[in-house]
């Protein structure tokens, strides 16, 4: 008699019915799934005032400070951007994909925002 006739069923079990999980070395992994912060027209204005954003701080060769999602701090002037990431110039260069930021502000705002 096999082990698992001597086992009861019990939520969760991993028996044939159940769908096979993905393995790292499965190339069929899913992509990751972001909803969209704006609907239609609100998202095309939102969008259209992150470049004009983008576009100011880097003819102004802004020193910014970007605060990544897992909480790594990359201070630099952004040089160049596109839908997905960012390129800024520190002490290196940094390729950051946008999704990572979790915030970024000019680096004489820090102060600012302490006092109020």
């Amino acid at each position: 008699m096999s082990s698992q006739a001597i086992l009861p069923r019990a939520r969760g079990f991993s028996g044939p019915d159940r769908p096979r999980q993905r393995t790292a070395g499965n190339s069929s992994a899913p992509l990751p799934f972001r909803f969209p912060a704006f609907a239609g027209e609100e998202q095309s204005q939102h969008h259209e005032a992150e470049l004009f954003y983008l576009q100011k701080q880097i003819q102004s060769r802004t020193p910014m400070l970007i605060v990544l999602e897992d909480g790594e701090r990359i201070e630099g002037c952004i040089e160049w951007y596109d839908r997905n990431s960012l390129k800024v110039r520190g002490h290196s260069k940094t390729l950051i994909y946008k999704s990572a930021i979790k915030y970024m502000y000019k680096v004489g705002d820090a102060g600012q925002l302490d006092r109020s």
